[in-house]
């Protein structure tokens, strides 16, 4: 595999990739039904790949260890936002909201994309978002984004989620981990950044050297 991975990309599995060891019976019919599996955000170990395979249920969560080799084929969430569910599938508040922001997203400039439930579906279209499901995005940041903006971005996404009757959980991406907008959005307040190596409460998540 030529591409690199980051946490939350969606990576196909190749034809005969072999089962992970130790995993619960459901992975291996899990896996059958959508090849699927995404990136964990963790530090590589001996050049394998931390992935997590979801099953059909929110309690069937695995996390394991992939060969580069068995990747198949990269799907970053920001491959996905434009991406269309199925029309009978397209009304369910999640996926309504992903249409409904779309513009708002656009407009920040930023590089984004549905995670979770929705850049599940979207990429293996496997039915995976439910009535009650939230909408997980990732939105990369690579310079800094200022409290202010955060605060509107927050408030006018947040009031899409409930005009659609459901909720948003939006992670800003640095180059050095990840941090939910919702609690940036609270001035002067610290956020815990996650990182490869594990999380980090920071004042500024584009400053790394400011923990608590």
């Amino acid at each position: 595999m030529g591409r690199a991975v980051s946490p939350h990309d969606l990576l196909q599995l190749a034809p005969g990739t072999p089962g992970f060891p130790d995993a619960p019976a459901w992975v291996a019919a899990s896996l059958k039904r959508a090849p699927f599996v995404v990136v964990r955000r963790a530090m590589s170990v001996n050049g394998l790949i931390a992935v997590g395979i979801r099953g059909e249920i929110r309690s069937e969560r695995f996390g394991s260890w992939l060969d580069p080799h068995y990747v198949a084929q990269v799907l970053k969430p920001e491959t996905l936002g434009s991406a269309k569910p199925s029309m009978t599938r397209a009304t369910l508040p999640a996926l309504a909201l992903l249409r409904a922001i779309a513009p708002l997203c656009d407009a920040t400039g930023y590089v984004w994309g549905p995670t979770g439930s929705a850049g599940f579906e979207l990429a293996s279209g496997c039915p995976t978002v439910t009535q009650t499901s939230d909408l997980d995005l990732l939105m990369r940041a690579p310079d800094p984004l200022d409290r202010a903006t955060a605060k509107t971005l927050f408030d006018t996404l947040s009031q899409a989620a409930l005009h659609h009757g459901t909720r948003i959980d939006v992670q800003i991406q640095t180059l050095d981990g990840a941090f939910s907008l919702a609690e940036y959005a609270h001035p002067g307040a610290r956020v815990m950044l996650r990182c490869a190596d594990g999380p980090k409460l920071v004042a500024d998540p584009w400053q790394t050297g400011q923990t608590a």
